[in-house]
């Protein structure tokens, strides 16, 4: 473990990676592979590794894209399990950070409070504080690498609903779930449609007396195993990684043939999903109503229905699924736009994210602080006008840990670029102060277009859009040049 240093001359490492979720141990992993004898520090606000698969409790939390895309490139997932829970991936990650000695890097309950670039220096000031003690640090680094991820650790949204302090039941955010909740014998509303409420509802069947699921807008749902037959049959044949690396490769190709598809043909698409779903429900149930979004398919991220539990629990009749707005809270449960009222003992608000950009942490450079909503994103990776800066966003159509790893590749490229050419500065310049952009994400749901105000920008093209391609993006990054027009290199 890291001791802070609390001199007046603070220790200066080559690289201060601010978070230690899958992302964070992903790019301490590439940079001790990459840059061998480079020093690094992973700041970590909370107690333990993991992120948001440390973070959440809510019942049943597990991923909804397949672990051998999600888990890394370098490190073979071993479950049979492809839709794995949020324990088996925390012990995978844990795993991962003891397998390659990254754990001794970690200064846990450290959150950065701020990060200020001196280009005289050419150096990142960075200023902490212990989240037990209330101490505070302060560290210096050449480069800062943004783990955060992109929503608050601390507040999940939560929407203005008329009347909600009537409401005489308990109230619960999966974000902040009780420890000790029990779902025995009552009546549960969960509010939402997202993967986290397709994944609450049938955990909680198993115990309440009913669940109902309200939502304003339907979601695509897809039936997908937990386990995957062909990866396990792979396995049983193959060495271990060469298995995860085929695994792998087959599951992208899968994956990217569908998007492709659902991209050029979208009434296709959605005419096969909708199909797929009626097939699971039980006869004359409501499709056009319940399970047939207005968008089309890849718009927002298609929800994986482990084993069909959602709908097993439909055809017992132990969840029901009202398609509506809600008019307001009462005293017992919901009154519905319709005029239906919903008795409940606990209503569930699976109403999504807050947006936080770099983990709220504040940016300075050279005294003035960042406003990121005038920065254009560099490859998906650096921000224009500020130094020696990387941050961490994953696909939103594809696993998010794919571009985290191609991300970290590329991070580590560029400062081999600056140490074999003794630059000491290097930041993304935007060509004209009319350059044209547009929003960071082409992605429709709520939390990201609650949040577009406050987000960097985005280019036209190559190299200041934001890819969500992975196939051209492996090429792009591990092999595209890093001395471009665009990026400026200075030494001291």
């Amino acid at each position: 473990m890291i001791n802070p240093n609390q001199d007046s001359n603070p220790p200066i490492f080559d690289t201060i990676i601010v978070g230690a979720g899958i992302s964070g141990i992903g790019a301490a992993y590439y940079f001790q592979r990459d840059c061998p004898n480079k020093s690094y520090a992973i700041l970590e606000s909370r107690a333990q590794l993991g992120g948001t698969w440390d973070l959440f409790k809510y019942p049943g939390i597990r991923s909804d894209s397949d672990l051998y895309t999600f888990a890394y490139e370098f490190k073979p997932w071993r479950s049979r399990k492809s839709i794995a829970s949020a324990q088996l991936i925390l012990e995978y990650l844990n795993e991962t950070a003891d397998e390659y000695q990254i754990r001794d890097h970690i200064q846990f309950s450290t959150q950065v409070k701020r990060a200020e670039w001196c280009s005289t220096e050419s150096l990142w000031t960075i200023t902490t504080r212990n989240t037990k003690s209330g101490e505070t640090t302060v560290l210096k680094a050449r480069w800062i690498f943004s783990a955060t991820g992109y929503y608050d650790y601390n507040e999940g949204f939560l929407p203005k609903f008329n009347g909600l302090e009537s409401f005489d039941g308990e109230l619960i955010h999966p974000q902040h779930w009780p420890e000790n909740f029990s779902a025995s014998g009552k009546k549960i509303v969960v509010i939402g449609s997202g993967a986290t409420a397709v994944t609450i509802v049938p955990e909680l069947a198993k115990d309440a007396d009913h669940v109902t699921l309200v939502q304003r807008t339907p979601t695509y749902m897809m039936n997908l195993p937990t386990g995957d037959p062909i990866a396990n049959t792979i396995k049983a044949i193959f060495s271990e990684q060469t298995a995860h690396r085929l695994i792998r490769r087959k599951n992208v190709f899968l994956h990217r043939l569908f998007w492709r598809f659902s991209q050029r043909f979208p009434n296709a698409a959605k005419r096969f999903l909708i199909r797929h779903v009626g097939r699971n429900l039980p006869e004359g149930y409501d499709v056009a109503k319940h399970f047939t979004p207005p968008y089309n398919p890849w718009d927002q991220r298609l929800c994986a229905v482990t084993d069909g539990d959602l709908f097993k629990a439909i055809h017992r009749g132990d969840v029901d699924i009202q398609t509506d707005h809600i008019e307001c809270f009462t005293s017992s449960g919901l009154k519905l736009k319709s005029g239906e009222e919903i008795n409940a003992d606990t209503v569930v608000t699976a109403t999504g994210l807050n947006i936080q950009l770099m983990g709220g942490v504040d940016i300075i450079i050279d005294g003035k602080p960042i406003d990121f909503p005038n920065t254009v994103t560099y490859k998906g990776a650096m921000l224009s006008g500020v130094p020696n800066f990387c941050f961490a966003v994953g696909y939103t159509n594809a696993s998010w840990t794919l571009k985290i790893g191609l991300l970290c590749e590329y991070f580590c490229r560029v400062f081999n670029h600056m140490e074999a050419q003794n630059f000491s500065k290097c930041v993304a310049e935007v060509p004209t102060h009319n350059f044209p952009t547009s929003p960071l994400l082409d992605f429709s749901a709520g939390y990201v277009q609650r949040s577009l105000h406050l987000m960097p920008k985005k280019g036209e093209s190559a190299p200041w859009d934001m890819s969500m391609n992975y196939g051209p993006d492996v090429k792009f990054f591990r092999e595209g040049r890093i001395d471009d027009e665009f990026l400026v290199f200075q030494a001291n």
